[in-house]
């Protein structure tokens, strides 16, 4: 088997997805191109891979494991539309995968210990991408989908939506993985996106949003302290005796566009 010709490493994160079934419907839900610019994130050994390429033709990877490299060309038989670049995904400019005029589709299995950090990484390069298709950690990805009220609706669900539209695609389960990992994964579609609704300064929005969820058993007039008192909440039309998460993501936009308006009077 090709899985057990390489050590998974636990320092990486790596789970080597091997389920042909699964494998097809990944494929399947991207819908790979000819004309598409592919970049696939941690591609192991190969199991997207191999097929991207076929659809595809050609294919840009970033892969951290530089023993894991070797293998992957033999695999994919050394094929001439595989360029790999050997880093970290965190640390990669996805930009300079993108031709003129161009976007990127991104794909990958990602580790489940990087996946928030990285999933940010890339939005921030947003205006080059297309689409992300991904492999995450199922609870994850409810938490990226999760509707307001609800227990799995939090920072990241409010962050998400105002740069992308999520989509929970299907779950997988762990026997799909040599070593199958701890946890169920799950399939996710991210298009990125300007958010829906207005937010003068992301940068405060995403203040707000954090520190309303920091403690989040207590209501906005006490976890936005130090950032506005009650009679801003309240002037944004929002319950200053609310949770943060009976909001919509547009009531942090409102809030947030009034704390960034004082601040900005305040200064001048």
């Amino acid at each position: 088997m090709i899985e057990s010709a390489h050590q998974a490493k636990k320092r990486f994160g790596q789970n080597f997805l091997h389920d042909p079934q699964v494998i097809d419907r990944i494929i399947r839900a991207i819908r790979p191109q000819p004309d598409d610019t592919l970049v696939e994130i941690g591609p192991g050994l190969g199991a997207l891979t191999v097929p991207l390429l076929e659809k595809a033709g050609r294919l840009q990877v970033v892969e951290i494991d530089r023993d894991v490299i070797p293998r992957l060309r033999t695999i994919c038989a050394d094929h001439p539309g595989l360029t790999i670049t050997q880093a970290d995904a965190l640390s990669v400019d996805y930009r300079q995968f993108a031709p003129a005029g161009a976007r990127v589709r991104l794909v990958g299995n990602l580790p489940y210990n990087i996946s928030t950090p990285l999933l940010f990484h890339l939005l921030r390069q947003s205006d080059v991408v297309l689409d992300m298709h991904f492999m995450l950690q199922k609870e994850v990805v409810e938490r990226m989908c999760a509707a307001a009220g609800e227990s799995d609706y939090g920072r990241l669900t409010v962050a998400l939506a105002a740069r992308c539209e999520v989509a929970h695609l299907f779950n997988v389960g762990p026997g799909a993985f040599n070593p199958p990992p701890k946890v169920d994964s799950a399939i996710v579609r991210l298009r990125p996106r300007p958010p829906p609704f207005t937010i003068d300064d992301l940068d405060c929005y995403d203040r707000v949003v954090t520190q309303a969820f920091a403690q989040r058993r207590k209501t906005l007039s006490n976890t936005l302290k130090g950032l506005c008192d009650a009679a801003t909440i309240g002037a944004a039309g929002i319950d200053p005796g609310l949770r943060a998460e009976r909001l919509q993501p547009a009531d942090f936009a409102r809030l947030a566009n009034r704390v960034h308006a004082q601040r900005r009077n305040a200064e001048s």
